[in-house]
């Protein structure tokens, strides 16, 4: 009996990877919440351009957006079972607004989106962050733009190396 190995070498956002094989004329969506869109908004940067040095175009990839992070899970869903992409990435920056507690809206959003990678196949990665103590004040929009333009680039090479994997799995 032979072992395959399908193991792949963990993400590192200051490697020099060579970029992994996509499939050709694949789609991806991005899904992100207009709430503190000037934070989401340098995560999708990010995403395009990492995207981009594993020779995914922008115009391969939709970009939906959504009020909030409670809207996201059922356009993930329906773009996934869409069959059109090979994967959907979310993003979000969940806070406290006061009248709920963001840290339930946030878990029934991952959860949520779990769900619905796991009932349609389709691989869905989470930026949907929801930080402990988030002020408005200019520094820590700061550190957030800054964060999210992070957080970005490791949900595109979460996205190729997720797609990859399950490329190999298949062939396998």
């Amino acid at each position: 009996m032979s072992h395959k190995d399908f193991s792949l070498p963990p993400l590192d956002l200051h490697a020099s990877q060579a970029p992994l094989q996509l499939p050709p004329d694949a789609r991806y969506a991005f899904v992100e919440a207009a709430w503190h869109a000037d934070i989401v908004q340098q995560a999708r940067a990010a995403f395009l351009s990492e995207m981009a040095r594993h020779g995914v175009a922008a115009s391969a990839i939709d970009v939906i957006g959504v009020p909030g992070a409670f809207e996201i899970p059922l356009h993930a869903q329906r773009l996934a079972r869409s069959g059109r992409y090979q994967a959907v990435v979310a993003c979000a920056l969940v806070v406290d607004g006061g009248i709920y507690r963001h840290e339930f809206v946030a878990q029934t959003v991952i959860e949520a989106l779990m769900r619905v990678q796991l009932e349609t196949d389709v691989p869905v990665i989470s930026a949907v962050l929801t930080p402990h103590h988030f002020h408005e004040h200019l520094e820590h929009r700061k550190y957030f733009q800054n964060h999210f333009s992070v957080k970005g680039t490791e949900a595109a090479l979460a996205c190729v190396q997720t797609v990859s994997s399950l490329r190999a799995l298949a062939a396998a």
